[in-house]
């Protein structure tokens, strides 16, 4: 990649990423933005609030290992193109949904479907870069995913406040059902728009298909330099299938340059056979086996286990948070405008806020509410965007300084104050002293994240690359759905004991990075 240049395709291609990234962000964030504006109408309990929150992780985890073989023998592109489009179904399905049930099923639904676009879209676009670019892309992935934060609650803002109610063939629809339609749109447009970029060349060369991948290479590089595709440097590429076996038995061979064997009765066997074997299930669940058999033995199981523990972590502590923020600064808007700022702490909103939900649910469940009212004002989603933004310049920073101090020290920084921050919020008092200590916790958090995916990538070869990224997600996810069931259980047990939750996971995951092996000057393979 480095041969064919930086320029005018991956500026294309990163316009193009923006809104898919900004999809894998609306997913798992929107059920955060609509609790306060349903939990009339969906009559939602703290539990359920925790649940919808965690519904579309547990899709993700359901077909985590599925997308991680898929992309990595099946091809990025397509994974890619159709990941997005299909999602649209369901999230309009969710939006029609009129009880809770129906709602978790779509986001459930939601989840399975989104797990792979995500990890394949960061393999996808690392690919297309060179070692020179490739922390940078990183970082800049966060930058859209900081992009798509801003956005998503600037349509909350003009969308949730409103006290829309009316009826479609039968079905009633309010404000946050079409909140919910409107997050569509950036699946819509990530799918249509990868869908005129090739397949990444990495995967070509790993599948032995060689002559594909040469042409790539010249496309990209005919529209970098401005230059006749014929006018590429190199000729011929390396047969990667051919040279697994001997790298891989290679003594000297460190972690990053080994690549997964192929079994050597597909080796001999004609190129039109292994093809029409492809096609048999049997074959393709050994093809799953076999590529997943490497991350199950040395010298990639101590280290995969270590990059799983730490998503588990980082993922439990920064989504937990990042999805109950908007609950939280909806719930001190509503407060201050009943009770003034006077004795405003962060426990005794807290307190308010849970009394408030039983209370709700208690009524409504005995028929003794005439009628549920939320408060929902447009100031409550004004912190949401401030935060968002402060994320988006933690993430333009991170950009700079990642090749200067490596992604495994911007991972122990980053996951060291978010969990600083995590304990920070029990002293606040004010909900301007909220917003900042959220604002760090969250962007750290965020670039943490993004740390060890990009530290992942660097560890692991190109054929194991989406299977790790995927796994490690799972991983991830199942953290997040621990930390969205557990925060509001913890919140009704007293104030100090889900601060303490969430700075011990970060902690954590910022111990276990001291341990990596350091990726600053590994060649990506």
């Amino acid at each position: 990649m480095e041969v064919a240049g930086f320029g005018l395709f991956n500026y294309l291609l990163i316009i193009a990423a923006l809104p898919a990234a900004i999809a894998t962000v609306v997913e798992t964030s929107t059920m955060s933005y609509i609790l306060p504006s349903a939990e009339c109408d969906l009559k939602l309990t703290l539990l359920d609030k925790g649940l919808l929150n965690a519904i579309t992780y547990a899709g993700m985890i359901s077909s985590a290992i599925l997308w991680g073989y898929m992309a990595d023998t099946k091809g990025r592109k397509k994974l890619l193109i159709f990941g997005y489009l299909s999602n649209i179904i369901s999230v309009l399905g969710g939006a029609c949904s009129q009880n809770v049930i129906q709602l978790m099923v779509f986001k459930y639904i939601s989840g399975f479907i989104m797990c792979g676009p995500f990890a394949v879209l960061m393999s996808y676009l690392t690919e297309l870069h060179g070692k020179r670019f490739r922390s940078r892309i990183v970082m800049l992935m966060g930058i859209m995913f900081s992009v798509g934060n801003i956005s998503l609650p600037l349509v909350a803002l003009s969308v949730l406040p409103r006290n829309w109610d009316f009826q479609i063939l039968g079905l009633q629809f309010h404000s946050w059902q079409v909140f919910l339609a409107i997050s569509a749109i950036p699946s819509l447009l990530g799918g249509t728009l990868l869908s005129f970029f090739p397949e990444s060349p990495k995967f070509l060369m790993s599948q032995g298909r060689n002559a594909e991948a040469l042409r790539v290479f010249q496309k990209i590089y005919a529209l970098n330099s401005r230059k006749p595709r014929t006018d590429f440097p190199i000729k011929e590429l390396i047969n990667e299938t051919q040279n697994a076996e001997k790298e891989s038995n290679a003594s000297t061979a460190s972690i990053a340059t080994i690549e997964s064997v192929v079994p050597k009765e597909k080796e001999n066997e004609p190129a039109s056979k292994v093809s029409l074997k492809e096609k048999k299930p049997k074959v393709s669940l050994r093809q799953g086996w076999e590529q997943l058999r490497p991350l199950l033995s040395k010298p990639y199981l101590g280290l995969s286990i270590r990059v799983y523990l730490m998503n588990f972590a980082i993922l439990f502590g920064q989504n937990t948070l990042r999805l109950w923020v908007p609950q939280m600064f909806a719930s001190i808007e509503e407060y201050e405008q009943m009770y003034g700022t006077a004795g405003a702490t962060m426990c005794t909103i807290l307190e308010y806020s849970v009394n408030k939900t039983q209370l709700i649910n208690n009524e409504l469940t005995n028929l003794r509410m005439e009628k549920c009212e939320v408060v929902v004002t447009p100031a409550s989603y004004t912190n949401n965007i401030t935060v968002a933004v402060c994320s988006l310049v933690g993430y333009c920073f991170a950009g700079f300084v990642v090749n200067r101090i490596g992604s495994k020290m911007l991972l122990t920084i980053g996951s060291t104050v978010a969990g600083l921050c995590a304990i920070g919020l029990y002293f606040s008092i004010s909900s301007l002293s909220t917003s900042i200590i959220v604002s760090i916790s969250v962007t750290m958090g965020s670039i943490s994240a993004m740390s060890i995916l990009s530290s992942s990538v660097d560890l692991f070869p190109t054929s194991l690359r989406t299977m790790i990224v995927s796994l490690a997600m799972m991983f991830g996810r199942v953290g997040s759905i621990m930390g969205n069931i557990l925060f509001p259980i913890f919140m009704s047990l007293g104030c100090v004991p889900p601060f303490i939750m969430l700075t011990f996971v970060m902690w954590s995951a910022g111990i276990m990075s001291a341990f990596l092996p350091n990726t600053r000057k590994m060649v990506l393979k």
